[in-house]
Parts: C-alpha cells; structure tokens; sequence
C-alpha cells in the first residue's frame, strides 16, 4: 500500500459526487423554473389558457423571453395541510420527470383536484405529461 492510497479514495469519491451531480442535470425543479410571486400566477390565470384533465386543470400562458416556469394551486378545499403537502409533493415529482417536455418561455399554473391524493403515481405522471405535451404543442403552433 502507498503513501497515496488514502487521497485515492477521497479523489475516488469526489470523482463519484461530480458524475451523480451531473447526472442529475435536467432532473432536477430549480428556483428558477418555479412560479413563486402571485402576480404571475394572477396573470396567468386572467391572460391564459386553460388545459383540462380528470384529475387537474392547468393554466398556461406564453411569456416574452426566459424559460418554462411552473407554479401549483392547492387550496385548503383540497384538505389540511398534510394532504395539501402531500398533493405538491407529488406534482412537484411529476412535473420535475416531465419538465423537460416544455421548451420556450411559457408559465404554467397546475390547479389539483381533490382526487390526486387517491390516483396512483404513474397515471398523475402520464397526466402532466400529457398537458405539458399539448401545451408544447400549442406553444409551437403560434
């Protein structure tokens, strides 16, 4: 065993730390691709377009520049706050898996109904990916 076999294995586990790192670009929900002020979310609901699906409605408007932000409604209709938090859990997973379907500046506004708690994951997921497809495809028709 050598003088350097102890920094092999720290160089061994940064080299391990960058490529999970950067396998995880363009998986991830940065700040900068939510929608966090509520004008945005006023204006997209009074300007915008609307997609509906059994279990969520989504709201949609193209913007000038920047890129494909997103933003949940969970009213407190919806439940306490322990089913409301469950709620954006699961969209936040489902929309950080689909994201990449939407490209170009538009801002999208997903409002739950009650019945998302009680569907199974893979149809919530086949959902938002479907809305985000059409809204991409509506995106690039104009």
């Amino acid at each position: 065993m050598s003088a350097d076999a102890p920094n092999q294995g720290v160089e061994q586990r940064a080299k391990q730390r960058v490529e999970q790192l950067t396998a995880r670009v363009g998986k991830t929900f940065p700040r900068i691709a939510r929608l966090l002020k509520h004008a945005d979310f006023e204006r997209v609901y009074k300007q915008g377009r609307r997609q509906f699906s059994s279990h969520m409605t989504v709201f949609y408007l193209r913007q000038a520049e920047g890129g494909a932000r997103i933003g949940f409604t969970v009213g407190r209709v919806l439940g306490g706050a322990v089913e409301r938090n469950r709620i954006k859990r699961r969209l936040r997973e489902a929309v950080r898996k689909c994201r990449a379907i939407l490209k170009g500046p538009v801002d999208v506004v997903i409002n739950p109904k009650k019945s998302v708690l009680k569907v199974e994951f893979p149809i919530l997921l086949e959902e938002v990916s479907r809305a985000f497809e059409v809204i991409a495809g509506k995106m690039a028709e104009k």
